[in-house]
């Protein structure tokens, strides 16, 4: 009942747009390929669910297989980066710098390296994916509590140890936020890699449509996309719930004092 009512006005809200976006088009008699009304967007992913089907399997494989090695390359670097001052110094920067580089500029020169096969796209995925879990991995871990990690010293914990007991179950809250950040970015970045060259996928079904000037199944294709992203965010953050229960616990109490 609580997660009702905490839901309930975001989708009164979607209600009303709705509601008024298929009013709108019927009073000016909106042509379809201008702006299709919400029943012909509805009746369109009906008509090409097979199509969406086909087209979204190989968009799912990418965005899965780029989002997982992103992850753990990114949980990876991030605690070297954090554990050797000399690294840090030296990829810290690159990494900024490599997130200032749009995706739409570095798809062409993966195609042209890699082909238009999977490779290209997953690698995509992982270079847009990989600086936020790797940021906020090292966020996390720089920010544990120094007071915890020197009562462990004096009692003899080794390195490894404090990482185990301390700076990995401290960091976890920010590692799972970087995630998600990157889950909302991924089928995106595979959608752009699909652009610059596939023969299957969400990104080829919206070109195909787009060229035809069937808006109806653009929006079609929009909606899986936006489907697929809310998806991988949930699992995500189904993940979180899973793996730490004592912080949605503390989140929960923390709830209840403001009130």
């Amino acid at each position: 009942m609580k997660s009702l009512r905490d839901y309930a006005p975001a989708v009164a809200l979607v209600a009303a747009v709705v509601a008024a976006w298929e009013a709108l088009v019927r009073v000016n008699d909106t042509p379809n390929w201008l702006l299709p009304g919400p029943s012909r967007i509805v009746a369109a992913l009906w008509e090409t669910r097979g199509q969406l089907i086909t087209h979204a399997m190989p968009t799912i494989t990418e965005s899965v297989l780029g989002f997982l090695v992103a992850v753990v390359t990114g949980i990876v670097i991030g605690g070297v980066v954090t554990r050797f001052a000399l690294f840090r110094r030296a990829v810290y920067p690159l990494l900024i710098a490599l997130q200032t580089v749009p995706p739409m500029a570095l798809a062409p020169l993966l195609v042209v390296w890699f082909g238009y096969g999977l490779l290209p796209k997953v690698l995509l995925v992982i270079l847009v994916v990989f600086y936020p879990v790797a940021v906020s991995t090292v966020g996390g871990l720089g920010a544990v509590d120094l007071k915890m990690v020197n009562l462990l010293r004096t009692m003899g914990a080794t390195n490894l140890q404090i990482y185990l007991k301390v700076r990995i179950p401290a960091a976890m809250p920010s590692i799972f936020s970087g995630m998600k950040v990157g889950a909302t970015y991924t089928v995106i970045s595979a959608i752009v890699g699909e652009w610059m060259g596939a023969s299957k996928g969400l990104g080829i079904y919206l070109l195909r449509a787009s060229n035809s000037f069937l808006t109806d199944r653009v929006f079609a294709g929009i909606f899986t996309i936006a489907v697929l992203s809310v998806a991988l965010f949930g699992i995500v953050d189904l993940s979180q719930r899973l793996v730490m229960p004592w912080y949605y616990r503390q989140q929960r109490s923390r709830e209840e004092i403001v009130r």
